[in-house]
């Protein structure tokens, strides 16, 4: 018998705190888009290094940074 009452306090004490507990937020953040990225890039006609593997420069700048796409993919 002892069994049961402690199993009704338990599950009195689930739904109190699933009830009692703070609701989480629906909304959703707003989406990142392309004017958020700031990259260091050089001016047009700089001459730039292409380096093949791993390699160590003191001089760095981002040539490219991939397609970072911030609309929805519809298939």
């Amino acid at each position: 018998m002892e069994f049961f009452t402690y199993f009704a306090i338990i599950v009195a004490s689930y739904f109190l705190s699933a009830a009692f507990a703070p609701k989480q937020r629906t909304t959703r953040p707003e989406a990142a888009s392309s004017e958020d990225w700031d990259y260091p890039q050089p001016k047009e006609g700089t001459p730039q290094c292409v380096f093949f593997g791993d390699c160590w420069t003191d001089d760095w700048f981002v040539l490219a940074y991939g397609n970072y796409r911030y609309e929805a993919i519809r298939k």
